[in-house]
């Protein structure tokens, strides 16, 4: 894929957090979503930040991330690491709503349910078992 040759596969989420999640615990969700950098190989950035255009601010996103992968295997790896599903167990269940794209396919996919994307990822990303 061209992507992956430029530098990788790039994944956008935009995410609201429900009303009544505090700043500490959104700092400590952050904190832990950064980490999985030194925790997954594949996974070779992560950016954030909470300027979003007015657009995004109107349809109710308050907050940006950004992960970059070496490439789409490597995707399906971190989306299977055990280190990631911890996280997602506990970061997904403060959102109120996401939105997620990929560079990988191009594929936008928002849901206002955050469970319903892990479930997504897990079948759009090829299995790494299957990888051999």
């Amino acid at each position: 894929m061209e992507e992956e040759a430029k530098g990788g596969v790039k994944n956008v989420l935009l995410a609201k957090f429900k009303e009544g999640t505090s700043e500490s615990q959104i700092d400590q969700l952050i904190q832990g979503y950064a980490n999985l950098v030194n925790l997954i190989d594949p996974m070779k950035s992560f950016h954030w930040g909470n300027k979003l255009s007015i657009e995004k601010q109107l349809e109710g996103y308050t907050h940006v991330f950004e992960t970059t992968f070496e490439s789409v295997e490597g995707v399906a790896e971190y989306t299977a690491h055990p280190a990631h599903l911890d996280f997602a167990n506990l970061f997904l269940p403060n959102l109120e709503q996401l939105s997620f794209s990929s560079t990988a396919d191009q594929q936008v996919i928002t849901k206002k349910n955050p469970s319903e994307i892990q479930v997504m990822m897990m079948e759009l990303l090829p299995d790494p078992k299957d990888q051999s």
